[in-house]
């Protein structure tokens, strides 16, 4: 850290104490695209799904059956999930 100033290193210390913060806001995000998406672009999104709950350490059994479901209305629950363990 030596190479950054103070205040990029209070920067990257900010980002990394919310980083679970970050990535179950891009979560909830992702729900919402998903719901409007079809085809390929649907495709894409459960992958990005998929590594931010590994990102998360979620259960990979459990995400290898939401991504076999592929049900989006399941993610809400997956979620508040999330939230109760932070």
């Amino acid at each position: 850290m030596a190479d950054y100033s103070p205040y990029q290193q209070k920067i990257i210390k900010r980002y990394f104490n919310n980083y679970d913060a970050i990535q179950a806001q891009r979560l909830s995000e992702l729900t919402t695209d998903l719901f409007l998406a079809e085809g390929k672009a649907r495709d894409r999104l459960w992958k990005r799904v998929a590594e931010i709950l590994t990102k998360l350490e979620f259960p990979a059994a459990r995400i290898d059956h939401l991504l076999q479901k592929k049900d989006p209305a399941l993610l809400p629950g997956i979620m508040k999930e999330l939230e109760s363990k932070s």
